[in-house]
């Protein structure tokens, strides 16, 4: 087994891995922003709980501001925000991922190159704990066949592209509108699909059913427009390779949103239980106990189906070194809904 830390620190780590299964024949959470603004001073930090507080701010006519605005109106519970200026967006990011709390991070940039920083940002951030996922918009004017690659020069599980652009409006209107949605889910087993977005002017294109598949299956998140209502397809991750070979296993949003859920809730419930503790077999007893509690709640609430091969030893090398193991599988959104009708006349 791999190490899960080569670190001196005192308390709970974590890792995970994940594969297909083959077969034969939490309230709002925070949002981190990173964008343009005329009226902030770069490289600083705002927290914000209302769109008044971005108001006093940035001021009212801000592009920051009212990125906070439909982050608001769509359901975040809390706004970091950073002004960026001069496109460095990277110092913007280095200042999110210092922040417990940001669970959903967005920036305005269409650019791939900041898309890669995103995710490099929100990745290492995630190492140290400070689990996040990331949501971009697609740049005006694209294909579907380009928009796909372009996210798969991304391919990340933790990163969301969503297309296609607005109508009118500025940059990262989209994706603020996407991150508060998310931020907004208390459930992350329940699919994105059919969430609706608010405060949008719009979009530039309506995709056919085609180009829907070529966008799911290129690791895209599809949004329509019906009837004035603006709502996502399907929530997917860029994930959708490992290494050159198609991988399937992270593509869809929930699967990343899950482990989210599970495995720092169980890193909290250790850190808080097991602070100061002797590492012996009635301690590792109680930790095995308190691990099977919060496994047994997340699959009441269905957000996981099982768990099995549960174990917690002492390391061999270490004895300071508590080694609990286990796995899980994920509950499936319901995506669609097969009907066959055998008629008789």
């Amino acid at each position: 087994m791999s190490s899960v830390t080569n670190h001196e620190r005192p308390g709970v780590y974590s890792t995970y891995d994940a594969s297909t299964l083959v077969r034969s024949s939490g309230g709002s959470q925070t949002v981190g922003l990173a964008a343009q603004s005329t009226g902030g001073s770069p490289g600083t930090l705002y927290r914000l709980s209302s769109y008044q507080e971005a108001q006093s701010a940035f001021g009212g006519e801000d592009a920051m501001t009212e990125l906070v605005k439909l982050l608001f109106q769509n359901g975040a519970g809390a706004v970091c925000a950073v002004p960026v200026e001069d496109d460095d967006y990277t110092g913007a990011f280095a200042l999110l991922a210092a922040v417990e709390d940001v669970r959903v991070q967005v920036c305005d940039s269409t650019d791939l190159s900041v898309w890669q920083d995103l995710r490099d940002s929100v990745s290492a951030a995630s190492q140290l704990r400070r689990e996040r996922i990331a949501v971009v918009e697609a740049p005006a004017g694209k294909t579907a066949a380009e928009l796909a690659q372009l996210a798969g020069s991304v391919n990340s599980e933790r990163v969301v592209l969503a297309a296609p652009a607005e109508t009118q409006g500025a940059a990262g209107r989209v994706a603020a509108a996407l991150a508060g949605r998310i931020a907004a889910e208390t459930d992350p087993a329940v699919p994105l699909g059919g969430a609706v977005l608010t405060g949008l002017n719009g979009l530039e294109t309506v995709y056919t059913d085609e180009e829907i598949d070529v966008l799911v299956r290129g690791g895209v998140t599809p949004l329509e427009e019906s009837a004035g209502t603006l709502s996502v397809v399907r929530g997917i991750t860029t994930r959708t390779k490992t290494g050159q070979v198609q991988d399937t296993t992270w593509r869809e949003l929930t699967t990343i949103r899950i482990v989210d859920d599970v495995i720092p809730t169980l890193r909290d419930s250790l850190r808080a239980r097991f602070r100061r503790a002797k590492n012996t077999e009635q301690t590792r007893g109680a930790i095995r106990s308190q691990v099977v509690l919060e496994l047994e709640n997340k699959l009441s609430r269905e957000i996981i189906t099982g768990y099995d091969g549960l174990s917690v030893t002492a390391d061999a090398e270490d004895p300071t070194v508590c080694q609990v193991e286990f796995s899980f599988t994920v509950a499936h959104g319901l995506n669609q809904i097969w009907l066959t009708a055998h008629i008789t006349v």
